[in-house]
């Protein structure tokens, strides 16, 4: 069963189980085929990602480019960029 497929760095996930359920995040990395590591900018920072697995996870159709092209080019980021990124997320879901 690849999951890993369906999901890209920069997607937007939602969690579906665990103490940080129903929280929204970004995909920072895929580690393999069953796991990614997520970040939120507050809870879970880029120096502390947490890892997740796919059927712990909503993943939503949406792809977040600009956070891809950034970690590809080796563009600086901050825990505030993420927060900005996800707060229209954070309102609608």
């Amino acid at each position: 069963m690849d999951l890993s497929d369906d999901i890209a760095v920069g997607q937007v996930v939602k969690s579906r189980a665990g103490r940080d359920k129903g929280k929204v995040f970004l995909v920072l990395d895929i580690i393999d085929n069953q796991s990614v590591l997520i970040v939120d900018g507050s809870l879970r920072k880029l120096d502390n990602p947490k890892q997740k697995k796919l059927k712990h996870l909503i993943v939503y159709n949406t792809v977040l480019p600009e956070l891809r092209y950034k970690l590809d080019n080796k563009i600086k980021i901050n825990n505030a960029y993420i927060r900005k990124l996800l707060e229209p997320f954070n309102k609608s879901f």
